[in-house]
């Protein structure tokens, strides 16, 4: 199902922006000023290459988890720890009605843990040596609890969706720009020249920037609901429990892979512009959350 909302999203992109385009007269207006570019066709190769390249990736997602992070998946569970860890898990996931995650352990001094995988029945939870070493059972439930409701929001599907969306069309209106100071401004009648290329990489950049920003606003924001849920599946003292000891602990040195960093418990938003660029809330702000929620 996950799937299918996945490419009826790219479609349906596709389609209201081709319309969008027609409707307010964009072609004709680039025509005029000589630049020969059919939108439509644009926004189709932007589509395939912006949802493509995030569709790959949260396929793989699994796969490259584990290995960037040296998870150990428990097929077996070979003492206490493990037993209780898989258990806890298998409970917290029939409870939020998905299907069983595979359970690891990463090694890593720092107290934290992630989930990701592809849809809600094939999705992996992990938990770091340094988070079983330093929390308490209840504390480490209620994490185990906030990397379930992750998967049972879909977070992972709805970033790459949201991810998918921004990489089109910073790549669409950046390769517009190019377009036009290559035709425009610079007057270039013989095809794609130096300007086009130039103006695209710097366009990209800009917008990519931009387009960080809205991704990591949604980052934020779903946090706050896999809190929520840890509270629900664990209980909202042990879920407050927890996020106070890595509050306690956020100034480790962090040893997860940036491209899992979004999916972590940990890592809380720094001040200024760079808590724009941050895929978590404030720690301080996330217990606040709980605290008022009834």
């Amino acid at each position: 199902m996950r799937i299918l909302l996945f490419l009826a999203t790219n479609i349906a992109i596709i389609l209201v922006a081709s319309v969008t385009f027609r409707l307010l007269g964009f072609e004709s207006i680039l025509a005029q000023n000589g630049v020969d570019l059919n939108l439509t066709a644009l926004l189709v190769y932007c589509a395939l290459f912006g949802f493509g390249g995030s569709f790959i990736s949260l396929l793989l997602s699994k796969t490259i988890a584990k290995m960037s992070t040296r998870a150990q998946v428990i097929k077996a569970p070979g003492n206490a720890t493990e037993r209780w860890l898989f258990d806890t898990v298998a409970r917290q996931a029939e409870k939020a009605g998905i299907g069983m995650p595979e359970v690891a352990i990463f090694p890593a001094a720092e107290p934290n843990a992630f989930a990701t995988g592809a849809s809600r029945n094939n999705a992996l939870v992990a938990v770091s040596t340094g988070l079983l070493e330093n929390m308490t059972p209840d504390e480490v439930e209620a994490v185990l609890g906030h990397e379930i409701g992750h998967v049972a929001n879909g977070d992972m599907v709805t970033l790459t969706l949201i991810q998918g969306v921004v990489n089109t069309f910073v790549m669409f209106f950046a390769r517009i720009i190019g377009w036009f100071v290559d035709r425009v401004v610079l007057k270039n009648e013989r095809g794609l020249g130096i300007g086009y290329m130039l103006t695209t990489i710097v366009a990209e950049l800009v917008l990519g920037i931009l387009a960080s920003m809205v991704v990591m606003w949604f980052s934020r924001r779903r946090e706050f609901r896999a809190d929520a849920a840890g509270a629900s599946l664990a209980g909202r003292d042990k879920m407050i429990a927890a996020l106070e000891r890595l509050k306690r602990a956020q100034d480790l040195p962090s040893t997860m892979p940036a491209t899992l960093t979004a999916f972590g418990i940990s890592r809380g938003a720094v001040g200024g512009l760079g808590a724009l660029f941050r895929s978590h809330p404030p720690l301080e702000d996330r217990i606040a959350a709980l605290r008022a929620a009834r």
